[in-house]
Formats: C-alpha cells, sequence, structure tokens
C-alpha cells in the first residue's frame, strides 16, 4: 500500500479517503498507479501484456462464454439507493469469519498457474494479500508448493483448495500439507470433477499443465513422488511419437525447468536426461480430478484433516442446503467464473435464494463476476458474507507483479468503502435487499 502521506488526517476516513489521496498527492509528482483502476481497462491493459497463451487461459470462459457475460449482466440487475444526510464518517468494513474478526469481507479466490501472470506467481500473490489483511486461497495448481507460499507471508491468513483427485492417498497428502503449513480452512472445488469446453485454449492447443506448469503442489508431495518414481521405473523408455518443433523444444525445456523438486538437481541438463520431469506431467493427467466424486465421499475429508471445510463451486439451492445438512463449515457460491459450463446460471441470480436458506448455519461465501467495490456491496447486500475476487487481481499480477496485486485489492476496498457511505450504511452489516433497488 502506498504511504505517501502518512500523517493526512483523510488517512482516518477510511480505505477510500486515504486511497484517494494518496493517489492525488503521488500525482504532483507525475506518479501514477500501476495498474488501471476501471475494471475493463485493467483487463485490456493486461491482455497488452500477457501472451496470447496466459491471457485466454486467465480470461477464458466455456463455450461461447455466455456464462461469463451472465455473470457480469446479473449485476446490471440491481443498482445501490443513494442515502444522503447521514454520518458516515466512521465506516466499518469488518466480518467475521472462521472464529475470527477480519478487516473487510474480501477473500482472494483461488487461481492456478499465476506463473504465466509473472514469475514471482502465488509468492507475490500471498504477499499482498498479507498486506491488506485478505484471505487469501492457495491453488492446488499453484506454481508454488504451498510450503514456500506460507514462508512468503509467515502469519498471514491462507486456505487452501483442494481439486479431489483420483487417489484418496494424494488428497489426504495434500490436506495434511496444508494444515501442517498454517492454513485456516479447506475449500473443496466441486465443479472440476470434468474440465470444462474451454475454447480460446483449445483453439491454442493449450494447456499449461502439459507445459509442467502449474502442478507444483503435485511435484512436491511426496506420494505423487512415489507415483512418478514408480511410473519412471516401469517405463520401457518408448513414449508416443511427437512431430518435433520449436514449440516441442520449447515445451519439453519448460517441462525440465520445473523438474528440481523430482530430480533434485538445479541443473537443466540433468533435468532433460531425467525421465522423472516427463513422467510427472503424464501422471498429473492420469490423476487429475475425477468424474466419480459423490456427496458420500466427500465424509472422507473429515478424516484427513481437522480444517473447517468449505464447498465450492455450489450453485443450486439445494446443493447449498445439502452441504449445509451436510456438515460442511461453508459454502462458496461459484461457477468458476463461467469457465466450466456455457450457459450455467449466474451465481448472483441464485444468492439471495441460497441466502435465505443456509444464512447464519455457515458462512456464504460469492464469486463469479466481481470486478469492483460496487459489485461486491451488491453481492453482500444480497446475502454473501465474503466476496471471493479473482481475475482482476491476476490482472494485477500480470501488469506489475506484487505492487499490481496490491494495488487492486486496495481499489476494490476504497470503492466498498465508498459505496457503503454514500448508501448511508457505516457497516458492512448493515448492508441487506433495503440497500437495493431492483431494475
Amino acid at each position: 500500500m502506498s504511504n505517501v502521506a502518512p500523517n493526512d488526517p483523510a488517512a482516518a476516513r477510511g480505505i477510500s479517503r486515504r486511497t484517494q489521496s494518496d493517489i492525488y498527492r503521488a500525482g504532483i509528482s507525475g506518479e501514477r498507479p500501476a495498474v488501471p483502476i476501471d475494471a475493463a481497462a485493467l483487463q485490456s491493459a493486461a491482455q497488452a501484456t500477457l501472451t496470447p497463451e496466459a491471457y485466454a487461459y486467465v480470461a477464458g470462459g466455456a463455450g461461447a462464454e455466455t456464462t461469463a457475460a451472465a455473470n457480469r449482466a446479473a449485476f446490471d440487475r440491481w443498482q445501490v439507493w443513494p442515502r444522503p444526510l447521514r454520518d458516515v464518517s466512521s465506516r466499518d468494513l469488518s466480518v467475521e469469519f472462521l472464529g475470527r474478526t477480519r478487516p473487510t469481507p474480501l477473500l482472494l479466490a483461488p487461481l492456478g498457474v499465476m506463473e504465466l501472470a509473472h514469475p514471482e506467481a502465488d509468492l507475490a500473490v500471498a504477499r499482498a494479500a498479507a498486506s491488506a489483511g485478505v484471505p487469501y486461497t492457495v491453488s492446488n495448481q499453484a506454481s508454488f508448493p504451498l510450503e514456500r507460499i506460507a514462508q512468503s507471508a509467515p502469519g498471514a491468513p491462507r486456505l487452501f483448495q483442494l481439486y479431489w483427485s483420483a487417489s484418496d492417498e494424494l488428497n489426504a497428502s495434500l490436506l495434511a500439507r496444508a494444515e501442517a503449513s498454517g492454513c485456516e480452512a479447506i475449500v473443496v472445488t466441486l465443479d472440476t470433477h470434468l474440465l470444462g469446453w474451454r475454447t480460446r485454449d483449445l483453439d491454442l492447443a493449450y494447456l499449461p499443465f502439459t507445459r509442467g506448469m502449474g502442478i507444483a503442489q503435485y511435484t512436491s508431495d511426496p506420494v505423487f513422488q512415489k507415483w512418478v518414481q514408480q511410473r519412471a521405473s516401469a517405463s520401457s523408455g518408448d513414449s508416443p511419437a511427437v512431430r518435433v518443433t520449436p514449440k516441442t523444444i520449447a515445451a519439453g525445456l519448460s517441462i525440465a525447468r520445473r523438474g528440481a523438486a523430482l530430480t533434485g538437481s538445479r541443473s537443466l541438463r540433468d533435468n532433460l536426461r531425467s525421465p522423472l520431469p516427463r513422467a510427472a506431467v503424464e501422471t498429473f493427467l492420469d490423476v487429475f480430478s475425477t468424474p466419480t466424486l459423490t456427496w458420500d465421499d466427500l465424509a472422507k475429508a473429515r478424516e484427513w484433516t481437522s480444517l473447517p471445510i468449505i464447498l465450492k463451486g455450489i450453485v443450486h439451492p439445494d446443493d447449498a442446503e445439502r452441504a449445509a445438512d451436510a456438515g460442511a463449515d461453508g459454502v462458496w457460491i461459484s461457477n468458476h467464473g463461467g469457465r466450466q459450463i456455457d450457459r450455467s446460471v449466474p451465481t448472483l441470480d441464485v444468492l439471495p435464494e441460497i441466502s435465505e436458506r443456509i444464512g447464519g448455519r455457515m458462512p456464504v461465501i460469492f464469486d463469479s463476476g466481481v470486478r469492483g467495490g460496487a459489485d461486491a456491496a451488491i453481492a453482500l447486500a444480497l446475502g454473501a458474507d465474503l466476496v471471493a475476487l479473482g481475475r482482476p487481481y491476476a490482472y494485477g499480477l500480470g501488469i506489475a507483479g506484487e505492487r499490481g496485486v496490491r494495488e487492486v485489492i486496495r481499489n476494490v476496498l476504497a470503492e466498498l468503502d465508498i459505496t457503503l457511505g454514500l448508501a448511508g450504511l457505516t457497516s458492512v452489516a448493515d448492508l441487506d435487499r433495503d440497500a437495493l433497488r431492483a431494475v
């Protein structure tokens, strides 16, 4: 966060006034924000910065991407009532979550393969989230092992997202590592038991995992490492014929560069010669996710960890109610940002009913389509307890690394603070349907 004017009286008036003061004071010297503040401009700047493959992976959705559009359009069906002539000089953004008071209702959603956006990937994101006191949900598909992510921001609030793999042994190992590294809860993502039909990635014939990217949680896991050794030992050395092109060579180098956790060597030459990095990619593709996952399977997670378990990927109200009845510790309403099913139900449209059914029994977390603080205010008013931010922070990371993520978080919170005050409210807890007008 900027500290241009630490003694400015505006600092006592909330994050919105402080942010405006910092930006405008820095502007006197010609300094501008590191990332665009407007959501559309932020995305455009990220597109200009990232490779075509990286941008497609982060920005793309399933099919014709109507779900991603519908997520955004759902916000257009609500308007915030301005309510002046109320004393809003002091505003409180804090919420209770997992037994602790959090300074804001914002979470960072799990985003995988952030090395596509920036070399420091999850390390930079973790530090930025920590600086704002925002819990960071570490992805199962992170670019660094969760233990190293924890070391990058000691003591910061973290959750761990699990993609339920085809192996219970691996699932149990990942959850044990999450608990040992200080994560506060497990977020089980339910909606990727089949990989969505992601047209941008398909057009580019690009899946980062096949290049050895985004699998650091696996290659650092002892269970997974054992399987890779077994696979490499059993291999005859024959592999499917692949046409050798510059792209083939680049993919091989990418896999080799990420092989140190398996080979024990930092030498690119050693890793190119070793069968282990390639075996790791093949093993990952075999074990990632499973279409056989059912409600009954989820009970196993209670045996693997003592941490609270939050179910992510809930959209249907009946599923939310079943999650509550099954003893889940939280429900995360999400359609994966439109990345899984084309023409899916927009999450904001079902948020009120889900909140009415299970609100108060457990935390309701919301994502998909959130681009700014006004969006967050609408979701909170419709029943969310916390709001998760996804693509915008990835764009900030791609443009300006850790500083870019910090500024995106700051901007969302500043706009939320302003929206709260201009709606005549002084606490996030006061946001409810009366603050909104349906269009």
